[in-house]
C-alpha cells in the first residue's frame, strides 16, 4: 500500500516561513517525480511545484508563478521524503497542501490528474 503523509503545516504570519514534508511509503521512491499542489478556501486545486527523479546529472525542477523565488522544493531519497520550503509567506498561500507522485524518469508536470498517488493535506494558514 502507498502512503504519503504530509507534515509542517499550521499558523504562521505574513513573511514567515515554513517547511512542509511528506514521507512517502510502500513505492521505489527514487523512481517518482514529485509535486506540490495546493487548495484555497472556495478554489481548485493547483499546481504548487513539481521535481522529477534524481539522476547522475541531477533533476528538473519547476513552479507556479505566484511561489516562483519564495518556495523551494526538495527531495531526500534515502529518506523517501520530499520537502517544500516555503518563504516570505503572503495570506493568498493559506491553503491545504498535498503531495503527489507519478512513476517515471522525465518532470512529473503541473496536471495533477498524471499523478497516481496523492497524501491527504497539511494545512497551511497565513495571517495578515
Amino acid at each position: 500500500q502507498v502512503l504519503l503523509v504530509e507534515s509542517g503545516g499550521g499558523l504562521v504570519q505574513a513573511g514567515g516561513s515554513l517547511r512542509l514534508s511528506c514521507a512517502a511509503s510502500g513505492l521505489t521512491f527514487s523512481y517518482y517525480g514529485l509535486g506540490w499542489f495546493r487548495q484555497g478556501p472556495g478554489k481548485e486545486r493547483e499546481f504548487v511545484a513539481a521535481k522529477s527523479w534524481e539522476s547522475w546529472s541531477g533533476s528538473s525542477t519547476g513552479y507556479a508563478d505566484p511561489v516562483k523565488g519564495r518556495f523551494t522544493i526538495s527531495r531526500d531519497d534515502a529518506k523517501n521524503t520530499v520537502y517544500l520550503q516555503m518563504d516570505s509567506l503572503k495570506p493568498e498561500d493559506t491553503a491545504v497542501y498535498f503531495c503527489a507522485a507519478r512513476y517515471g524518469r522525465t518532470w512529473p508536470g503541473a496536471e495533477s490528474a498524471q499523478y497516481e498517488y496523492w497524501g491527504r493535506g497539511t494545512q497551511v494558514t497565513v495571517s495578515s
